[in-house]
């Protein structure tokens, strides 16, 4: 073959400058990782002397220089996209495109993609720089199609970007690849990454699938499905499918069969939008090869080399391929050494929400821009809202404070640009063009988890900068209590030593908001607007009470994915019945106590006919985490255990569900919150693995005080001296037995003197809210060094 052309085999990572970043990768995956079942689809590359040929061919270089020194991107298109195809290097696509049909038939159906000589390259993603033309067949298409990806190379947004990276117009060439489609217009395609885009939490896979051919998810134009799948434990043969979020999935790009288009865009129906794209198997070897791929990378360049890929399902073979690989440029560069937390001081009216895109926080006035005619009236400083983003409206984008957009994922062009340019950003709001008005004040808010707020006006917030590597160490193990999943991952690069608590009540109320026995008994139910809501929720799932055991299975492995492999400490559910009847469905499951802090909860409920349908859901949950996920990191605690002979039997409820205190490395641990788990003490240690102390409630029982009294709140004190020396007989018995004992409560951050008499008794560790985390950390380092001092 030619000079002009060089297939997939030929070509590997060195090539860039021949064939393009985009063209240099697939090389390297047919030619390196074929043999590790990686699937790409064949093709070739036009390369750069090919582009370089036909520019002298043309006399084009003049045109180029001249127009640019006016950054007049559109004489250069119009000159370019008017000039031949020198014979030659037609003779040469037109051969190697023959030979590509000798594999897959005559005029067979490619994408033509433009491959930049300076994209892909780690610091300069050049994201949607080049076009790309999809379901190209025929000898004539696939000529204007190179003409018009050379054209490409001197679009507005090209030229911005090149000059805002620091690159020479003139040294930047383009190849064209020219790869064989994959038939997803029938199935499914789109986007994944090897690292959490929003957090750079870098030991799980992103994924994110429509209907369709990719180009709608790369472009944003819908609102994908999301998939979590955890690195570690699928390498070492689990399952771990961390959550599955589904998107709304409006429309599914295809082959148009007239009109003279080669695709379009058709609605897709309410039952495709029902479901998820792809199967769990599919999630899984999606994320097997994402591991594969970024391994070889790594190895190549002796460094993490986190990716960003592009993948197809043929809806005719059942197959899938990768279709696209480069390094991923925003979270892999940053510096891991500085924390920079925003926090919402007080939270306003929300006016809208969707998926969050960074961890920063912005106010700004609304500057509603319906197409790019529009993007002049973008001013400094505001927030852009819009349907969607285009690659042509990045040289605007910058002038944004925030950005929001009715469509698209994580992984789109708005997603992308704003992480590049740092900026806060909400996709997929839906409703952000409807909702909001121009002028209008908001406060972006993208510091709350994995759901971006909008606010109403102008929220106060603070940023906080910490260096990590300045941080003391100290004795005593101090971890954390996680209440929303969707913020482990950010949190998780606080220094810490695990999650002491978890509490099941908060996912179940948030995520799940269903009472599970509504869902065990929902063929019973008495009241229809209940069923209603319960269908609405539950919505793809035939067996209701799945929808409780995945949810809460979810939310709890996102916790103990982010602090893997720390110990991550799961509270039991301790709703008390009037809490519980609050949830849908739960009224004709509850009754009415007179005091429930006191009534039904915790340990009792677990055996008791009236919820052991329901704990047998929470364990379910519980079992899929730890051993199809392979998150043995999880440990369980018992919460209001009264008596030795409870505790007896919720240890029989949880062996009957299949988790055997001491199988795999299973630990229970026992909430320590009542009087009676302190005088018993020894007799509660040879049950359970190890005490967490429950400051709130043991305070109250010892005292005698009802905790969310406001009459009696001057007296309820964690440092009475009475609550103090039953915490210290406990950690005295805990010591003598050799098992863990730990507080799970904000006594030791709010008051320093008590953190300090638990440091002097001995505890081995407290968790604490995470705002507290580094304020105790520093505080306890003092502490430390008080009792060097008076040793010495």
């Amino acid at each position: 073959m030619s000079q002009f052309i060089k297939w997939f085999n030929e070509i590997t990572i060195q090539d860039i400058a021949m064939v393009g970043g985009k063209n240099a990768s697939l090389g390297e995956m047919v030619r390196e990782l074929g043999s590790a079942g990686i699937r790409v689809p064949n093709g070739f590359a036009i390369t750069t002397d090919a582009y370089w040929h036909f520019v002298r061919s043309n006399h084009l270089e003049d045109i180029i220089r001249d127009s640019l020194n006016d950054l007049n991107g559109s004489r250069v298109r119009s000159a370019i996209l008017n000039a031949q195809i020198p014979a030659d290097l037609q003779t040469s696509i037109l051969e190697a495109y023959r030979q590509l049909g000798m594999e897959y038939g005559e005029n067979t159906d490619v994408a033509v993609r433009s491959s930049a000589s300076a994209e892909d390259l780690p610091g300069a993603s050049f994201a949607g720089q080049q076009e790309t033309y999809l379901n190209i067949q025929g000898n004539s298409s696939l000529l204007e199609s190179t003409r018009r990806c050379f054209a490409s190379l001197f679009t507005d947004r090209a030229i911005s970007y090149r000059k805002h990276m620091g690159y020479d117009h003139l040294e930047v060439a383009l190849s064209v690849g020219v790869q064989k489609m994959v038939r997803s217009d029938r199935s499914a395609a789109g986007v994944m990454f090897s690292i959490d885009t929003e957090t750079g939490f870098s030991d799980v896979v992103l994924i994110n699938a429509s209907y369709g051919l990719g180009e709608n998810v790369v472009q944003g134009s819908v609102n994908p499905d999301e998939y979590y799948v955890f690195k570690p434990t699928l390498k070492s043969g689990s399952r771990p499918i961390l959550q599955k979020l589904l998107g709304a999935k409006e429309l599914k790009m295809i082959y148009d069969s007239g009109g003279g288009k080669a695709v379009k865009n058709i609605s897709t129906s309410l039952e495709e939008r029902k479901h998820f794209a792809i199967s769990d198997e599919d999630i899984l070897q999606l994320a097997r090869w994402a591991c594969i791929i970024e391994d070889h990378y790594s190895a190549k360049n002796n460094r993490a080399t986190p990716m960003d890929m592009e993948w197809a399902k043929d809806g005719i073979s059942g197959e899938l391929f990768i279709v696209q690989a480069r390094p991923e440029t925003v979270q892999s560069l940053k510096l891991t050494n500085v924390l920079e937390s925003y926090k919402i001081k007080k939270r306003g009216e929300v006016l809208i929400t969707g998926k969050s895109v960074g961890e920063k926080i912005a106010s700004g006035k609304v500057r509603i821009i319906h197409d790019a005619h529009e993007l002049e009236q973008l001013q400094l400083g505001e927030i852009l809202v819009t349907e969607k983003t285009d690659p042509d409206w990045e040289p605007a984008m910058k002038k944004a404070a925030a950005i929001i957009t009715n469509r698209g994922g994580r992984t789109c062009h708005a997603a992308i640009v704003s992480r590049e340019l740092g900026l806060p950003g909400v996709v997929g709001t839906l409703r952000g063009t409807e909702l909001l008005a121009t002028s209008q004040m908001v406060t972006v808010s993208c510091a709350e988890g994995d759901e971006g707020y909008v606010y109403a006006g102008e929220i106060p917030f603070s940023i906080e900068k910490i260096e990590l590597d300045q941080l003391p160490k100290s004795k005593t193990a101090i971890m954390m209590n996680i209440a929303n999943p969707g913020e482990a991952f950010r949190l998780s690069k606080i220094p810490n030593d695990g999650v002491g608590l978890v509490r099941l009540e908060f996912i179940i109320s948030d995520h799940i908001k269903i009472h599970p026995m509504a869902l065990v008994h929902y063929q019973q139910l008495k009241l229809g607007a209940v069923k209603t809501e319960i269908d609405q929720l539950t919505e793809g799932y035939e067996d209701k009470t799945q929808f409780f055991v995945e949810r809460l299975a979810e939310s709890v492995a996102m916790i103990a994915a982010a602090f893997y492999p720390k110990e991550v400490i799961v509270r039991m559910s301790d709703f008390k019945s009037n809490e519980y009847a609050n949830l849908i469905g739960g009224s004709e499951f509850e009754a009415k106590e007179e005091n429930p802090m006191i009534g039904f909860r915790g340990a009792s409920r677990y055996y008791n006919d009236r919820y052991r349908a329901g704990f047998a859901l929470e364990c379910q949950a519980m079992l899929k985490v730890r051993q199809s996920m392979g998150l043995s990191n999880l440990v369980l605690m018992v919460p209001f255990c009264r008596t030795t002979d409870e505790a007896h039997k919720v240890m029989q409820e949880f062996s009957k569900n299949g988790l055997e205190r001491g199988k795999q490395g299973l630990k229970i641990y026992m909430m320590c919150e009542i009087p009676s788990n302190v005088i018993l003490a020894e007799e509660f240690a040879e049950i359970f693995d190890g005490f967490s102390i429950g400051s709130n409630d043991l305070t109250q029982l010892i005292l005698g005080v009802d905790r969310d009294s406001e009459i009696l709140s001057s007296l309820f004190d964690e440092r009475n001296p009475a609550v103090k020396k039953m915490i210290a007989e406990v950690i005295h018995t805990c010591k003598k037995r050799g098992i863990k004992i730990g507080i799970c409560g904000q006594a030791p951050s709010d008051y320093p003197e008590f953190a300090e008499f638990l440091v002097e008794n001995g505890i081995d560790s407290m968790s604490l809210n995470p705002d507290s985390v580094l304020k105790t950390k520093l505080h306890l380092s003092q502490i430390n060094h008080k009792a060097k001092a008076r040793q010495v």
